[in-house]
């Protein structure tokens, strides 16, 4: 079975498709909404159960900000590799 995910310019897996992501594309979409509106980084670390680090970067677009440069068939047998 295959699947299409997004790369960047050096053929990376990018977004929720990498083989580290914690959280889904709509998880990270969802955390900087909230943080517009807001809520600490603190509160949001909690609530996705990352460190508050990592929301800091997620939401300063210092994470999770690359644009798909390409997409690429991926054999879910290939998932489980990396």
């Amino acid at each position: 079975m295959q699947k299409i995910t997004a790369i960047n310019e050096y053929g990376q897996r990018i977004g929720q498709d990498h083989q580290r992501a914690v959280l889904s594309d709509a998880e990270v979409e969802l955390m900087r909404q909230l943080a517009e509106e807001g809520m600490a980084y603190s509160e949001l670390a909690r609530k996705f159960e990352v460190s508050k680090h990592t929301v800091g970067r997620i939401c300063r677009y210092e994470r999770r900000a690359q644009t798909p440069a390409g997409f690429k068939r991926v054999h879910i047998s290939d998932e489980a590799r990396g």
